[in-house]
């Protein structure tokens, strides 16, 4: 039976690996000492509009990872990644695949560098967040998996890492454009985020503003025409159902980075918004709402960082 290595447990690794070891994977969780201690005294708590579960996973620390594992799926943030990789190292065997599921496309070339011919490419969409007590909550009524070969090719390993991957919970596909399909969660991510973190509310609450419609769609537009310089574009139907989801007047719904930074905590924005706007200008494509949002987050980290400064 495959090795199948989750490194991070929180809402995005927790819930796919708590669906890998429902389905009797071998699935193994790499997490930091306070996680660890969390999960030895209260198990892996999942609550979806489903119901609860509460697993027992098995799970190591960089100190105790055991041999090397056949899938690792990287899901941590972007800090957090050069420490992740380190830590993971001693699982990448010969035959290793590393599965990351993190925002954007900056983690490729140091991924790659650093276990080359070790990775594939990875989207996952779920509507989920870790709260305070350690529980994931997913809100969304379903979740996607999608991976590939960088190259296109659907490979020999792509399938088998599939079939181990292809769990009852979520769905699970091979994608023979999984480079596009990573730009196109990127614009997702950057919109939502603009749209939300420079107008200080949720989807819904922007939407059903005056203004808020024609903002959203500003943002969107600007997402869009930088992924199509960059030669991911959208396709009509796919810039249609993103520009209703952005505009939806009734969603509850807010991106990662928005929640931490109305919560007080570091955001994502160097890897998510400050490098799609970097993008922008190396192609010269005009983006000012998504550098004013950069600006804001990078503010936003700052006085994290330094609460009296």
């Amino acid at each position: 039976m495959s090795r199948v290595l989750v490194v991070g447990a929180g809402a995005t690794g927790g819930f796919f690996g708590a669906h890998l070891a429902r389905a009797h994977r071998d699935v193994t969780f790499l997490v930091r000492p306070a996680r660890a201690a969390l999960l030895r005294r209260e198990g892996l708590h999942l609550s979806t509009p489903q119901g609860d579960t509460v697993l027992a996973p098995r799970w190591v620390t960089a100190e105790t990872v055991d041999g090397c594992y056949n899938i690792i799926l990287l899901s941590v943030k972007a800090d957090a990644l050069p420490a992740a990789l380190e830590d993971l190292a001693p699982a990448v065997g010969e035959t290793s695949v590393i599965v990351p599921f993190l925002n954007g496309t900056d983690h490729i070339d140091v991924i790659e560098k650093r276990f080359p011919g070790h990775l594939l490419g990875g989207v996952v969409k779920v509507v989920a967040q870790l709260t305070a007590d350690g529980t994931i909550k997913v809100s969304g009524p379903t979740a996607t998996m999608e991976i590939g070969e960088l190259t296109g090719r659907i490979s020999a390993r792509v399938r088998r890492t599939s079939d181990v991957l292809d769990v009852d919970g979520y769905e699970v596909s091979i994608s023979d454009g999984i480079h596009t399909a990573m730009w196109h969660k990127w614009v997702f991510i950057s919109t939502v985020t603009t749209i939300c973190c420079l107008a200080t509310g949720t989807i819904g609450e922007v939407a059903a503003t005056s203004s808020g419609e024609e903002f959203a769609t500003a943002v969107l537009a600007e997402s869009a025409a930088i992924a199509e310089a960059a030669g991911h574009p959208l396709s009509a139907a796919g810039y249609e159902a993103l520009r209703a989801t952005v505009t939806q007047a009734r969603s509850p719904f807010a991106p990662s980075l928005y929640r931490d930074m109305m919560d007080g905590r570091a955001t994502e924005v160097e890897s998510v918004l400050a490098s799609l706007s970097s993008v922008a200008d190396r192609l010269g494509v005009s983006a000012p709402l998504v550098a004013l949002a950069t600006l804001r987050l990078r503010l936003h980290n700052r006085r994290v960082a330094s609460p009296a400064g």
